[in-house]
């Protein structure tokens, strides 16, 4: 069994992929988007989302991370692709499942899935201007609106040379609410000839094994999840029969804040910890009594003292 770590823009960044992976469990992390329009990007725009190409595509505890594109013109696609093998990427994932508007709206995301045969130009061209050497990847919905052309498009990317695809068991309009539908995950499986991975509404040991039993899929990926219980790859796996105690999260929590704070990122440090601390309400009754005080903080040195509070890294 293999654990990704799912990509989520506005979420799950750099410095919360290092954190989860050095909490342990994951096998494979995937990028934030970077989308993709008409020109190739320059090389800070790719070290900016994923400062890893930095350290041999791998985060600091040593876990590879595919680089994820997203866009609609196989070219530039293509053109960029290169570019960010160039610099040292472990893998190129396409995005054909982000369900935001805006990026829907300048065609890019989940809004491929009503056209398989752009979906299948796109992988086909990427994976000739990508080394043979580094793999080409795609994630997807299950479709737009409805899944009926699920199949199609899980052909149109095996097609085109994708070798491996992540399924979202969930169609663009059905958001992220559940549940979600991993019978037809196991019915794309029946008509692909690559390694398919499972993903969506995976949150403890019970779910992972009934999304692995009615997929048929070994490997997962988990996002929110992981974010809610930083432990739940490691539980997954049996490794750990706990989540991480209270304790132990606020140490992840102010090393969070400090990583932001040494990176400069001031202005986001007080959005990404509050963000963080609704996700972490999930799993521990005391991120939701903290985050009642948190979320009225406005001045960062109260953050940063409210995270400070008995943790030991302080």
């Amino acid at each position: 069994m293999r654990i990704l770590l799912a990509p989520m823009e506005g979420l799950l960044d750099f410095t919360l992929r290092d954190l989860l992976t050095k909490v342990g469990g994951i096998d494979l992390c995937v990028s934030e988007f970077i989308r993709i329009n008409d020109t190739v990007l320059p090389d800070r725009r790719f070290y900016r989302i994923v400062p890893e190409l930095l350290n041999g595509c791998h985060t600091q505890s040593g876990t590879p991370v595919r680089v994820q594109i997203l866009g609609s013109d196989p070219n530039c696609m293509a053109e960029n692709a290169a570019k960010v093998a160039s610099l040292g990427a472990y893998g190129i994932d396409i995005n054909f499942g982000c369900p935001a508007p805006t990026v829907n709206r300048n065609r890019g995301g989940a809004i491929l899935l009503k056209e398989p045969e752009l979906m299948r130009k796109i992988v086909e061209a990427v994976r000739k201007a990508v080394p043979s050497n580094i793999p080409v990847t795609a994630k997807m919905r299950l479709g737009y609106d409805t899944p009926i052309h699920a199949m199609e498009c899980a052909e149109a990317l095996t097609d085109g040379g994708a070798e491996e695809i992540v399924v979202h068991a969930r169609t663009k309009t059905d958001g992220y609410k559940p549940p979600a539908y991993w019978e037809w995950i196991a019915k794309i499986r029946e008509i692909t000839t690559i390694p398919i991975v499972a993903n969506g509404e995976i949150w403890d040991i019970e779910s992972a094994r009934r999304c692995q039993e009615i997929s048929g899929c070994e490997d997962i990926m988990i996002g929110r999840g992981a974010v809610s219980n930083p432990a739940l790859a490691l539980m997954i796996r049996g490794l750990r029969s706990d989540p991480l105690s209270w304790h132990e999260m606020k140490n992840l929590l102010f090393e969070f804040y400090l990583i932001m704070e040494e990176s400069g990122d001031i202005q986001n440090i007080g959005g990404r910890i509050k963000q963080w601390y609704h996700y972490l309400s999930r799993q521990y009754t005391q991120a939701l009594e903290e985050f009642d005080y948190v979320k009225r903080l406005t001045n960062l040195v109260d953050i940063k003292e409210s995270l400070r509070t008995q943790s030991l890294i302080g």
